[in-house]
C-alpha cells in the first residue's frame, strides 16, 4: 500500500536535480560549442547522465518493490532520486565513474535495501531485479533514438559522440546486470524460482559477484567478446564503433589536454 508513504519521502532531492541541472548546462555547452575545450563539457555531460541513469536504475527497483508490498522503501529516501541514498557515495558515485574512464564500462553502484519478507510472488521478487536494468534499456534506446531514426542532421558531431559514448554506457550496463550471477540484478531475477537449498548455497558468493564480473573483463578473451557483443547491439541501434570510439576519446578531456587525444575524431570544420 502507498498512501503509507509521506510526501516527503517522495519528494525529488535537490541533488539530483543539481545533477540533472549540470548534465543539461553541458549537454547545452556541447551542442552549442559554448565551451573553448568541448571535451570537458563531454566529461561532465556523459557523467552526469550516467549518475543520473543510476539513480533511476535504483529508483526502479524502490518503486517497483513499493508497488509489490514494500512500504518501508519511502522511509529509506530511496524515492527521492538522491545517489547519496543508495548505499554509500563512494560505491554509488566515485567508483562507477572510475570504472567509466578506466575502461568505457557502465558498472551499477546503488543498491536499494528491499525487505523482501514484505512481498508475495515470485513473479513480483523477479520483476523488482529486473527493473533496474530495464531502466538502463530504455535509457540506451533514447539515447540511440536519433541514430536508429535518421536524425542526426543537425546534430552536432560531439553531442553525436557523447551521446554515442553514453548509449555504449547504458548497453554495458543492462548486458552486466542481466548477468546471473550472484549480486547482480541477473541472479535476482531467477533466484525466486530456484530451491531453497541452491540458494542457501549460493548466498555466500553475493558480495563478490561484482568483483568476480568485472575480473573476467580483464581477460582478453573476455573483454573482447563482451565489446564485439556490445558494438554488435549498437550497430542495430545505428551507432558505429567509430562514433562510441570518438565519445570516449572526447570524454577522456586530460587527453586532449595533454595532446594524446586522436585527431581523427576532431569535428569537421
Amino acid at each position: 500500500m502507498t498512501t503509507a508513504i509521506s510526501r516527503h519521502d517522495r519528494r525529488i532531492s535537490p541533488i539530483f536535480l543539481g545533477i540533472v541541472a549540470v548534465t543539461a548546462v553541458a549537454g547545452w555547452a556541447v551542442w552549442t560549442g559554448f565551451a573553448d575545450r568541448a571535451e570537458f563539457a563531454v566529461f561532465l555531460f556523459v557523467t552526469g547522465a550516467w549518475v543520473v541513469s543510476l539513480c533511476l536504475h535504483e529508483y526502479a527497483h524502490a518503486r517497483t518493490a513499493l508497488h509489490s508490498g514494500d512500504i518501508s522503501i519511502g522511509a529509506k529516501g530511496y524515492l527521492t532520486l538522491n545517489p547519496l541514498k543508495y548505499t554509500h557515495a563512494l560505491l554509488s558515485i566515485v567508483l562507477p565513474v572510475i570504472f567509466v574512464i578506466m575502461g568505457g564500462i557502465g558498472l551499477p553502484g546503488g543498491a536499494v535495501y528491499i525487505e523482501r519478507g514484505r512481498i508475495r510472488g515470485r513473479w513480483k521478487h523477479s520483476l523488482i531485479s529486473a527493473a533496474g536494468p530495464l531502466t538502463n534499456v530504455l535509457f540506451a534506446v533514447v539515447c540511440t533514438a536519433p541514430f536508429w531514426l535518421g536524425a542526426l542532421d543537425g546534430v552536432p558531431w560531439v553531442f553525436r559522440y557523447a551521446l554515442a559514448f553514453l548509449a555504449m554506457l547504458q548497453v554495458t550496463a543492462a548486458i552486466l546486470n542481466f548477468v546471473p550471477v550472484p549480486g547482480l540484478d541477473g541472479y535476482g531475477v531467477i533466484e525466486p524460482w530456484l530451491s531453497y537449498d541452491v540458494r542457501r548455497q549460493v548466498e555466500p558468493f553475493a558480495p563478490f559477484g561484482l568483483i568476480a564480473v568485472f575480473g573476467l573483463l580483464w581477460v582478453p578473451g573476455v573483454n573482447a567478446a563482451f565489446f564485439d557483443a556490445v558494438d554488435a547491439l549498437l550497430r542495430g541501434l545505428g551507432v558505429s564503433e567509430f562514433e562510441t570510439y570518438c565519445g570516449q576519446d572526447a570524454y577522456r578531456f586530460w587527453r586532449a589536454l595533454s595532446g594524446e587525444g586522436n585527431p581523427v575524431c576532431l569535428p569537421p570544420s
